[in-house]
């Protein structure tokens, strides 16, 4: 992993991959008075068939060194991803704004899906995994995902930029 200092202008450092990644694996709501402004979003850009950004808001979180989002097969991010899969994940939290830029990949292992589901349901979505081990379903989810079964995606990161929000400040793009 290679890092560079985006601002040295004022003296500010390189802030080192681990605090970020600390902050990740810890979690984040998106609950109100979680955090953000009032809660953390996390957004999900994608490639349109123009060339054109499609930003969406969607439920992730960081597992393994990978952030993890889950969507049905119909919506335009799936679809945007089964023809091109490079994108980016946004994330605002107290200590840093984030953007994270790779390549997604619909998880086809059982272990992978029924961890992830695992995790969702511990922080409050109550999602199961279905009968093919591959999908998921929960009593409800986000109306932009579609109807369920909900498939889970990977975005494995190529390039991680991070604008400190708190002292000693810093910016930092990262390449793996």
């Amino acid at each position: 992993m290679k890092a560079r200092n985006l601002d040295d202008s004022h003296g500010m450092q390189v802030q080192d991959w681990r605090d970020v990644e600390a902050v990740l694996e810890r979690g984040f709501s998106q609950a109100p008075d979680a955090g953000g402004p009032n809660r953390h979003t996390s957004w999900l850009t994608t490639i349109q068939p123009d060339g054109s950004p499609h930003v969406t808001a969607v439920g992730a979180m960081w597992m393994d060194g990978a952030f993890f989002f889950q969507t049905g097969d119909g919506p335009r991010k799936a679809k945007n991803l089964a023809r091109d899969p490079r994108c980016a994940m946004s994330l605002s939290v107290h200590d840093f704004d984030l953007v994270v830029e790779g390549t997604a990949e619909k998880i086809t292992d059982p272990a992978v899906v029924a961890r992830a589901a695992a995790v969702w349901a511990a922080g409050g979505w109550p999602c199961e995994v279905d009968e093919s081990g591959l999908g998921l379903t929960a009593p409800f989810n986000a109306p932009a995902t579609g109807p369920a079964p909900w498939f889970v995606y990977k975005i494995t990161p190529r390039s991680a930029t991070s604008v400190s929000n708190a002292a000693p400040g810093g910016t930092t793009r990262w390449t793996f």
